[in-house]
This record gives structure tokens, sequence and C-alpha cells, in this order.
């Protein structure tokens, strides 16, 4: 009996320190996956008080911190939506970045030579600095966004990226042509139109009009017929669907409008 219960034992002590062995062998891990998880939530923790005390470029940095260093964190896209809109408001408020200057009105100048001189829209300096009017006085100070914007179109998604040089502004769904038939290339935005009329093999169909299929702006390339417009089928974004422009929500078309001046470089790719 002794020598049985001596036999069991020792499998026992055999099994417990296998086990101690193999647990030895994956505390690390177990570890260094929980000192992964708490390091996520305290950089999403601190971008989000950033954020909530309404320093913006700081939560921008944080977020954009928390996606380089993890990339396969679940909640990602949530991050993504977070810098994105951080991006315009950082983009359309007064808040200090590298890329807003404070200019000093001085006599003769208006608010078209402005966007002019810094390559801007009107539309993004008067809501830039919340104002109304097309007059600006003698002294006044104006925040102006100095970024260089650009358009990547990429018809294999059907998606819209702004970019300011090389950092993503923000992503938006569109349409493109059927049958692939939206050209490939790099083009540039030659002219911009509030509530285009649509002229349509000889007709002249008025912006107020249902059948008008370019919605409230238009953004031509330099390439006749072609360019970025709304769409009264917001429902059938992401979709080849389009006689060959990209076309985006009324409201997103709206926002790129203000954001990218004439000249701006559109690259469009399969």
């Amino acid at each position: 009996m002794n020598k049985r219960w001596l036999m069991i034992g020792a499998v026992v002590v055999v099994i417990i320190l296998c086990g101690v062995i193999f647990s030895r062998g994956k505390k690390p891990e177990i570890e260094a996956n929980n000192s992964s998880a708490s390091a996520v939530q305290d950089l999403y923790k601190k971008a989000k008080a950033f954020q909530d005390n309404n320093e913006l470029v700081k939560a921008k940095d944080t977020y954009q911190q928390l996606m380089t260093n993890y990339p396969d964190y679940e909640d990602m896209e949530n991050v993504q939506h977070n810098i994105e809109a951080l991006n315009l408001n950082i983009i359309f408020s007064n808040v200090e970045s590298p890329k807003n200057v404070v200019y000093e009105v001085q006599s003769g100048d208006t608010l078209g030579k402005l966007a002019k001189k810094y390559a801007t829209t009107v539309e993004l300096i008067k809501k830039k600095n919340n104002i109304n009017s097309d007059v600006i006085r003698l002294g006044q100070k104006l925040h102006i966004w100095t970024g260089k914007f650009n358009i990547l179109v990429d018809k294999s998604q059907n998606i819209l990226i702004l970019k300011d040089e090389d950092q993503v502004v923000k992503v938006y769904d569109v349409a493109t042509g059927a049958n692939n038939i939206t050209p490939v290339g790099d083009f540039k935005i030659v002219n911009k139109l509030v509530d285009p009329v649509w002229f349509k093999a000889g007709a002249v169909i008025p912006p107020e009009s249902p059948q008008n299929v370019l919605g409230t702006r238009w953004l031509g390339f330099d390439i006749p017929g072609y360019g970025i417009h709304g769409t009264v089928e917001p429902e059938k974004m992401r979709q080849q669907v389009t006689a060959g422009c990209v076309r985006m929500r009324n409201e997103e078309v709206e926002e790129l409008y203000s954001l990218v001046p004439v000249g701006t470089p559109v690259k469009i790719v399969n």
C-alpha cells in the first residue's frame, strides 16, 4: 500500500511541476497582454481628457500615438472618427496650431485676396473666425489656415481621402463611375460652383429640380465634364453608379467645398 501511494505521490508531484513550468512559460505573455491593454486604456483616457478640456491638438496627438503604437486596438474605428472630428475642429476653429496663423488686416485687403494669398478659401476664413459678413476691418486680426490640402479618390473602396500634405484629415464615402469609367490619374480642381446647373445632352436642368443629380456643390477637374459633386441619391454611396464623376453626400461635399481652394490636386486610383 505504501509503495502504491508513493507512486501516486510521485505522479502528482510531476503533474504539479509540469503545471508550474507551463504557467511560468505563459505568465510573461499574459502580463504583456494585460500591460498592453492597460497602456491603451491610459492613452485613450488621456486623449479623452484633453478633448473634454478643449485641448484639441494634444488630444489629436494622443489619439494618433494610440493608433501608431497599438494598430490592433479593437475600437480603432472610433479612434479614427475622433481624430477626424478633431482635425476638422482644429481647422475650423481659432485654436493654436502650427498651421494656424494670425493675420492683421492691412489697407486694401479683402477676404478674396487673403484666401488667394494663403491658398485657402473665403468660406474657411469666415468659418474659422466666426464672421458672416464679407467685409473686414483695418487692423482686424484673422486666424487663417495655412495647410495645403490634396485629395485621393480610391475607386476600389469608393472612398475619398482628404489630406493635408501627407496627413489624413478625413475619409469620406463616395460613389464613382459605373463599370469603372471614372478616369484615373492626377488632376486638379479648376472651378467651384454652389447649387450648380446641370447641362444634360442639351437640356438645362436647374439646381432646384429633383432631376438635377449634381446636388448642392460642384468641384470641377481639369478634364472637361468630370468633377466632384453632391447627390440626390445618398443611399448609393460606396457604389459604382455614376456617369463618371465622384459623388458625395450633400452635407459632406459642402464641407469639402469650404476647405479646398481652386488648384487643389486630385489623384484618382483604381
